[in-house]
């Protein structure tokens, strides 16, 4: 059950140190499917886009700053692993954000709290509310915070680069076999939507979605990848 705004506020603030009111907080957290069960009400959508903005422009930043030898093209390929859904579902993994996301009955049933694109773009909700709320540079600050373990993990941007291959690799090192995707598709032919499905020795490792089948099998190759790396 979801617990109530106020526990969420207690919970979440250990993690996140801002001050974000209960109401736009408990906006940012309400995925469309629970607003559409509950007559339309508000969802987070538009402060996923605000804090989509805010996130790319203070990785952005960083990572410049703090990169003077890299050039143009290996700076966008360490801002695209860092804001990726699978880095932004990690993240929101790890402070345990997946508990306390209103979900609608069928997203609840098929584990909803747990899929990477809808953790990913509730950490991207957090960080509009916390814009509109707490300021700009609290925002940044809290970017800055959520992404440093990725920062420090050198590994990452390797697997980001090519997951596809990083995955094979990996999985031969650790005897699992060659990786099997499985694609399927959705939507109007002029608004495609593609899931991918990973497998190893026949057991679904990991999913990925996107714009094109090989979008999409690569976002699921690097959370497969990221998967693996932990157990290794």
């Amino acid at each position: 059950m979801m617990p109530g705004i106020s526990a969420t506020r207690g919970e979440l603030e250990q993690f996140l140190a801002v001050d974000v009111s209960p109401e736009l907080l408990e906006l940012a957290l309400t995925h469309r499917s629970y607003a559409y069960e509950h007559g339309g009400i508000g969802h987070n959508e538009r402060l996923e886009f605000l804090g989509d903005s805010i996130l790319g422009q203070a990785v952005t930043v960083k990572l410049y700053q703090d990169n003077p030898d890299l050039d143009e093209g290996e700076l966008a390929k360490r801002r695209a692993s860092l804001v990726s859904s699978v880095a932004l579902a990690e993240v929101a993994r790890a402070i345990g954000l997946g508990k306390f996301i209103r979900l609608g009955r069928g997203e609840e049933l098929t584990g909803g709290r747990d899929k990477s694109s809808i953790l990913a773009d509730t950490v991207e909700a957090v960080i509009g509310a916390t814009y509109l709320d707490a300021g700009g540079e609290a925002a940044t600050e809290l970017v800055l915070r959520l992404i440093a373990p990725l920062l420090s993990d050198p590994d990452r941007f390797g697997a980001s680069m090519d997951p596809k291959t990083s995955l094979q690799e990996l999985a031969a090192r650790l005897g699992r076999g060659l990786p099997h995707y499985l694609v399927t598709d959705s939507g109007p032919d002029h608004s495609k939507r593609f899931h991918a499905v990973v497998a190893l020795a026949g057991s679904n490792i990991a999913e990925g979605d996107g714009t094109s089948k090989k979008q999409a099998e690569m976002a699921a190759a690097l959370e497969a990848w990221t998967l693996l790396s932990v157990r290794a």
